[in-house]
C-alpha cells in the first residue's frame, strides 16, 4: 500500500517547464498526539504563531513568495490540512497566516504517534504548488513513532521525488529523540533536525529552524 501511495505521488510532480513561481513550499506539521497535553499544544501554536511574526522570518517569506501549509497528525488515518496552502506575497498575507495558527483548534488529543502516515498524508497535498522549486515538510513531534508505516522507508522515497523533510525533536521525556529523527525521519539534500531540550525551548528552537529553512545565517 505505502508503494503504490509512493507511486502515485511520483506522477504528481512531474518536472514543470516554466520557471517556479516561489521558492520553497513549506509544510508545517505538528504533532497532537497522546503524549501532547493542552499546555504543550499551545506552547507548539503559540511559538510558531510568534516565529512567523518575527521580522527576519516575514521579510524571508515575503522575499522568497514562499507558500505555507499547515497540518496537524497524530495516529494512522488522523491527519488533516488545518490551514491550507497561502502565498506569502506580502507582510499582511504572513501576519493572517500566523493568527490562523494560533486559533487552529486542536484536531485530536488521545491518539498514538505515525510518522510515516504524517508524511505520506502532507506529500500528498504538494501538487496545488508545483510551481515552488523546493518542497520542505517540516516534522515537529516529542516522540518515535509507533503506528503505521515505517517513516523511514517513507522520508527516503520522497527525498528520491525532490522532497527536504526536516525534524525537530521536543527531547522532554523522550530520550534520544533528535538521534532518532536524525536517523529515521529527516531526507533529502541538506536536511536537518533541530533540538528542543524542553516544550519551553520550542518557540525559540521553531524560529532557528524556520530562518534556516530560508537559508538565512544565524549565530
Amino acid at each position: 500500500m505505502v508503494k503504490a501511495a509512493l507511486i502515485l505521488l511520483a506522477g504528481v510532480f512531474m518536472p514543470s517547464l516554466s520557471m517556479a513561481a516561489c521558492s520553497i513550499a513549506l509544510a508545517l506539521t505538528v504533532d497532537v498526539s497522546g503524549s501532547i497535553n493542552e499546555q504543550e499544544y499551545r506552547l507548539q501554536m503559540d511559538g510558531l504563531a510568534a516565529a512567523l511574526w518575527d521580522n527576519a522570518v516575514a521579510d524571508a517569506l515575503v522575499s522568497s513568495e514562499v507558500a505555507l501549509l499547515l497540518v496537524q497528525w497524530s495516529g494512522e488515518s488522523r491527519q488533516e490540512v488545518s490551514v491550507p496552502w497561502s502565498r506569502m506575497k506580502s507582510q499582511s498575507d504572513v501576519a493572517d497566516f500566523a493568527e490562523l495558527v494560533e486559533r487552529t483548534p486542536r484536531a485530536w488529543a488521545v491518539f498514538s504517534t505515525g510518522i510515516g502516515n504524517a508524511l505520506l498524508f502532507t506529500s500528498a497535498q504538494f501538487g496545488e504548488v508545483s510551481d515552488c522549486e523546493h518542497k520542505v515538510i517540516d516534522v515537529s513531534g516529542d516522540g518515535h513513532s509507533n503506528e503505521g508505516p515505517d517513516p523511514l522507508e517513507i522520508a527516503q522515497a520522497l527525498a528520491l521525488q525532490g522532497f527536504q523533510i526536516n525534524g525537530l525533536a521536543i527531547e522532554d521525556d523522550e530520550f534520544e529523540l533528535t538521534a532518532y529523527f536524525k536517523h529515521n525521519v529527516i531526507a533529502g539534500e541538506a536536511a536537518f533536525v533541530f533540538t528542543a531540550e524542553t516544550y519551553a525551548d520550542y518557540p525559540r528552537t521553531i524560529w532557528r529552524k524556520l530562518l534556516s529553512e530560508l537559508i538565512i545565517p544565524i549565530s
